[in-house]
């Protein structure tokens, strides 16, 4: 028997006759915050390059896994081995430049070969409906943005360069203005969005990953935040009753240290 069996056995047990009364208890709804905060445990572990942290925290995300499989299996819906087929026959169609004939230059045009053998998969959906169709509603407003343009860009709905991209990051700034001025809440909120999403496409040009280009900033800030926390008490500081003048030497003295950066 190999681990990922007995990991599967395992889980049978805890929901069977005698089993654990907690994993009886649990549905598809109750798992899903559980898979959520397992999967953003796993990114943590990879960023903080502890390698047995991450195996643990994969075990974490994959028993998340087995878990909704097996109340699948309980209402005669499929099994853990349905879903370990499913997904290998899918990379299998969807790599027909690794297991058949097709070439590709580059991992361009690799994507654009999954998108139209997906369609395909879909009886045409996609091409029928929308080529921005299938990301899920609920994925965090940064990466749908970010989804949502590659989608576009991927049929020649794209800019020609960054420096278009950049004047229209400023003209959306220059309506924001507009806007703050007009005094309306719901104009400042419009652009406000227009002006996040123009700079989500700054970023996807520039191939990069938005979500994680505002993780690191946000992280960066707390860092520097703790440093002036830091400072203020080293020198019997009370940031509250300090000026904005004051926070910000010591903003910029934090700022100097290469180690918060």
């Amino acid at each position: 028997m190999s681990h990922f069996d007995e990991l599967v056995g395992i889980m049978a047990r805890l929901r069977g006759p005698g089993g654990c009364p907690w994993d009886h208890e649990q549905t598809l709804e109750t798992l899903r915050k559980y898979l959520i905060e397992e999967t953003y445990e796993v990114l943590d572990a990879i960023e903080s390059q502890d390698v047995e942290h991450h195996c643990e925290e994969l075990g974490d995300l994959l028993l998340q896994v087995v878990f909704q499989a097996q109340i699948r299996k309980e209402e005669g819906s499929f099994n853990i081995d349905d879903v370990a087929r499913g997904i290998s026959e899918k990379m299998i169609r969807r790599h027909p430049h690794v297991f058949g004939d097709t070439q590709v230059q580059d991992s361009d045009e690799v994507l654009k070969n999954w998108e139209e053998i997906k369609a395909l998969e879909k009886g045409g959906a996609a091409v029928a409906g929308s080529a921005i169709d299938g990301v899920p509603s609920h994925f965090p407003a940064l990466m749908r943005a970010d989804k949502i343009q590659r989608k576009a860009a991927r049929v020649g709905f794209d800019w020609d360069g960054v420096e278009p991209i950049l004047r229209k990051v400023e003209d959306e700034l220059g309506e924001l203005r507009e806007a703050l001025a007009g005094g309306s809440e719901d104009a400042i909120r419009d652009e406000l969005g227009d002006l996040l999403f123009a700079v989500v496409n700054v970023s996807r040009f520039l191939r990069h990953d938005p979500e994680e280009l505002l993780r690191q900033a946000t992280n960066k800030f707390i860092r520097r935040f703790q440093g002036v926390e830091l400072l203020a008490r080293e020198r019997s500081l009370a940031l509250s009753e300090m000026s904005l003048e004051g926070l910000n030497e010591l903003w910029d003295e934090v700022k100097r240290d290469a180690s918060l950066n």
